[in-house]
């Protein structure tokens, strides 16, 4: 599983397969840091502003989600899980979970403060992109 998983990344990469973080179009924020968007993910951090803000990961082993992982949380699976494991006990959970992009995307145009990501192939006018990876 983890040498196709591998294989994937790596294809995504030759190709250049690039995925976007957005949020609600309506939303009043330019762009956000590496480290920002890091501290959202990891309940760090759980409002921009003054508007609470939900972050959602995909479930699953998906390229996507790996790739997030590695590249803007800087963490492998394993790490995070052992992360998650320490947060709960102190009373903090892991991002909502959605089963697909599609959901993630719906998800943010209909939620405020909701943030996720995406392949930048499906970002349009209905989201806005506030960092790329």
């Amino acid at each position: 599983m983890k040498t196709i998983t591998l294989l994937l990344i790596a294809a995504s990469a030759l190709y250049g397969a690039q995925y976007s973080v957005i949020i609600s179009k309506k939303a009043d924020v330019g762009s956000l840091s590496a480290q920002q968007i890091r501290d959202i993910f990891l309940q760090k951090r759980h409002s921009l502003g003054n508007k609470k803000i939900i972050p959602l990961n995909l479930v699953g082993q998906e390229a996507s989600r790996i790739a997030f992982e590695n590249d803007v949380l800087g963490m492998g699976r394993d790490r995070l899980n052992a992360y998650w494991v320490k947060q709960h006990f102190q009373g903090i959970t892991p991002p909502i979970t959605q089963p697909s992009h599609e959901s993630i995307k719906a998800f943010v145009q209909n939620v405020e403060g909701a943030i996720g990501y995406i392949p930048s192939s499906m970002a349009d006018g209905s989201v806005k992109v506030i960092y790329e990876f």
